[in-house]
């Protein structure tokens, strides 16, 4: 059988992987969402969701340094890969052995695209468009600020850097009704104090990863931006794009209301 993934290139695989590595954490979660317990050989030591994947399966190495040894030995018959999480020469180097289905998702509808895509390769059509369902439910049930927010969404400190507007972070927050003050900048920029205290942030919100931001930061935030509501979140509910989605609208009006 044929299939497409999201750069457009087309995997023949003729029979349902019977052995998958994943090299995404939030789409190693969904293939547990999916039941393929038994086909998931290998996964990377950011795939920290199931717990007990992260405990059991063999680990590949990083999302960023994959190991090609301890993937030559788990003989996968299919990869699933990140257009943005994977470094593009490891991928490349798979696709000339394995076969690879790479997603490139930047908005929600990308995300509905990948896990479609990855239940018809994984023989879960069903199972992934019942989950797809599940979340445009979640999402059709929230409600917004009623009107927008200057925010700032921070992912990274020394340098602070910040999520820019073609990013699947940006949409979340579009979702919730925060106006992303650095949404003209791309992918995520670092910017300097000055470029903060002029951008009229009114709230800040620092993820939980991939920088684990705590209480401590929130001080030193504040004495750049003294009038900006700053609060913690949980990183991956803003930019995990698999089956942590089902969670993700009711995390969001928690931060709204909050």
């Amino acid at each position: 059988m044929l299939f497409t993934d999201q750069l457009n290139r087309q995997i023949t695989i003729e029979h349902p992987p019977q052995r998958i590595v994943s090299l995404v954490p939030s789409q190693t979660e969904l293939l547990y969402s999916l039941g393929l317990e038994k086909e998931v050989v290998g996964i990377t030591k950011f795939c920290v969701h199931p717990l007990t994947w992260f405990r059991e399966k063999t680990r590949v190495g990083g999302t960023k340094n994959i190991h090609a040894g301890i993937i030559r030995q788990l003989s996968p018959d299919l990869i699933i890969a990140n257009k943005e999480e994977n470094l593009a020469a490891d991928v490349e180097l798979l696709m000339k052995d394995y076969r690879v289905w790479v997603s490139n998702i930047q908005t929600l509808e990308d995300a509905y695209a990948m896990i479609a895509g990855i239940g018809a390769i994984t023989h879960r059509v069903q199972a992934a468009a019942d989950l797809v369902s599940q979340i445009k439910a979640g999402f059709a049930s929230l409600h917004p600020l009623p009107e927008a927010v200057p925010t700032a969404y921070f992912i990274w400190r020394d340098p602070w850097m910040v999520a820019g507007g073609d990013t699947f972070i940006h949409q979340m927050l579009q979702l919730c009704g925060f106006h992303n003050v650095f949404g003209l900048l791309p992918r995520y920029p670092a910017v300097t104090a000055a470029e903060l205290a002029s951008s009229g942030c009114r709230r800040v919100l620092l993820s939980s990863e991939p920088y684990p931001f705590k209480e401590k930061h929130i001080a030193e935030l504040q004495a750049v931006l003294p009038d900006a509501r700053i609060q913690l979140v949980d990183g991956e509910m803003f930019s995990w794009y698999g089956s942590r989605l089902t969670e993700a609208p009711a995390y969001f009006q928690s931060v709204i209301e909050n």
